[in-house]
């Protein structure tokens, strides 16, 4: 019996697997039937299924395992293996997100052979139907023990016709031997009263633990780390509030644009797409108390505090503390790039903004009167994900009438993306008889300490669905939290226009506007360069 994350795991025998797992790695996850609704979308050939393949090379899968895809494309298990199998190639050869320089060819033929393919219509009551009778015969050829685990990877709005229809045909009831569990990705709502709709309608059909609303930022081990750094350290927690830091900044700037997803992201914007889920569950995971324990719902409930603790706004403060901005034409990474209104998909008007950044405070004990600082935005100068802590300043008497002109400021930087790692900066004499400052860097980076296994980022997430530990997923109240704090920015940016779009260059650090939000309260941003 392994316990993980407060929940308790059985370990099976799979003896074609086991010779795969490592010493100390978690057993495999229970017997089980994953269901892919979306099977040939662009989210199941660059992430879902290369995630099962590195579970299958590190031996975590059950060998009972099977995986079902349900499309609306006419197809066969074997043709949807060879499309698999194709883009899993081009995205190794294009650098994709899968971390990995070739496809195991081992691990792959394993969860090839356990896939089969249902043509259906994600609306039609007959897809479950089949779905069903196709299921009940995998129970008894595979011995999958009657678990299943439904992955919506399709549009939001079929969101809660699937999970509808899944009831209707009896595969969301659950056993005391059998689990059934449902994924949910994002966009979970577009605003605070639309994803209290869609809670309350999958509600209808499931109970709070059978949802699993994914967020494939929580699945990487940076992010997970924060909890480790905060709380396994005596020496980082006590420094960890109102009395001794400044301010905090978070960071999520993407060199890339919008792709070939103008259509998405027209109706959608990097608010809606990147702050309620992505941006402020890094804050909460840095602004929670600490939980009592592992426990899913103990961590859950510790970070769905810090987000109903965001003060709420008026209409006037919203405009004054969101910035909102749009690329226009620019360098990044050598290339010139067209602007944000020219990419396919997009109006040559469009007021849709491509870049947020965001000033709030979170009312409670630990941080009243700490200013937080957001921003996320595409086409910027450098990719990078982090959370910035800066720390009060020291008192400056000391150093009067010597050759220091100024105290440095002291930073924690938390790295999440890409170079993932922990950096303290801090202020060291200079060596020689007068008394100068520099600042210094002792800098802690994943890959010089840790072997790296190949991730996609949903590997941790997918495994946690089988084996039910939801620590890493949001809780209806958690999405909703996150929803209300940025509601009135969508308000406010709903009444009013901007005038001045395009507002910053791509390859940029962002709009001009987002200095001076800083600069008004006497901070900088760092730099992303």
């Amino acid at each position: 019996m392994l316990h993980r994350h407060g929940q308790a795991v059985e370990a099976e025998k799979t003896p074609d697997t086991a010779h795969l797992r490592e010493a100390g790695s978690p057993p495999p996850a229970p017997p089980c039937a994953m269901v892919i609704f979306g099977a040939a979308g662009d989210l199941t050939k660059r992430l879902v299924v290369p995630a099962l393949c590195n579970l299958a090379q590190a031996g975590q899968l059950s060998g009972q395992f099977r995986l079902v895809g349900v499309d609306h494309n006419t197809g066969s298990a074997e043709k949807w293996r060879e499309k698999l199998a194709a883009a899993m190639h081009d995205f190794v050869v294009q650098g994709g997100e899968s971390n990995v320089n070739a496809v195991d060819q081992s691990a792959w033929r394993w969860l090839s052979e356990r896939m089969s393919y249902l043509q259906g219509d994600v609306n039609d009551p007959g897809t479950y139907t089949r779905l069903r009778d196709h299921l009940a015969g995998l129970d008894k050829t595979a011995t999958t023990a009657g678990n299943y685990l439904f992955y919506l990877a399709v549009a939001d709005r079929f969101f809660a016709p699937a999970v509808a229809q899944l009831g209707a045909a009896g595969l969301a009831t659950e056993t005391e031997r059998q689990w059934r569990r449902v994924v949910i990705e994002k966009p979970f709502g577009h605003g605070l009263l639309s994803a209290k709709a869609l809670n309350a309608e999958i509600l209808k059909t499931l109970k709070e633990h059978q949802i699993f609303r994914i967020d494939h930022f929580l699945g990487k081990e940076t992010v997970q780390n924060i909890m480790a750094l905060r709380f396994a350290n005596g020496l980082f927690e006590p420094l960890w509030n109102r009395q001794q830091i400044d301010h905090v900044q978070v960071t999520v700037a993407e060199t890339i644009g919008v792709e070939h997803r103008g259509k998405f992201y027209e109706k959608t914007g990097a608010l809606r797409d990147m702050v309620p889920n992505h941006v402020l569950q890094l804050v909460a995971m840095t602004a929670m108390e600490p939980p009592i324990s592992f426990d899913a719902d103990a961590v859950r409930s510790k970070k769905t505090e810090v987000l109903q603790a965001i003060k709420p706004m008026d209409q006037a403060q919203a405009l004054r503390d969101a910035v909102r901005g749009q690329y226009g034409g620019g360098t990044v990474v050598s290339q010139n790039l067209p602007p944000y209104r020219q990419e396919p998909y997009v109006e040559p008007n469009s007021t849709t903004e491509t870049f947020v950044a965001w000033r709030f405070s979170i009312d409670n004990w630990r941080w009243a009167g700490v200013p937080f600082f957001i921003r996320t935005g595409k086409r910027l100068r450098r990719r990078s994900t982090e959370i910035a802590i800066r720390f009060r300043q020291a008192p400056f008497a000391l150093f009067r009438g010597t050759q220091v002109g100024q105290m440095n400021p002291n930073w924690m930087i938390l790295r999440i993306q890409p170079d993932e790692g922990i950096a303290l900066e801090f202020a060291a004499k200079r060596p020689g008889p007068v008394v100068t400052l520099s600042n210094v860097s002792m800098d802690f980076a994943y890959k010089n300490y840790f072997k790296a296994a190949p991730n996609t980022g949903y590997e941790t997430l997918i495994y946690d669905c089988m084996i039910g530990d939801a620590t890493l997923f949001q809780r209806a109240d958690t999405v909703e939290a996150g929803w209300q704090a940025v509601q009135p920015i969508l308000d406010a940016w709903t009444d009013n226009s901007p005038s001045d779009f395009p507002n910053y260059a791509a390859g940029s650090d962002g709009p001009a506007a987002a200095d001076e939000l800083m600069a008004r309260m006497g901070r900088m941003w760092r730099p992303l360069a």
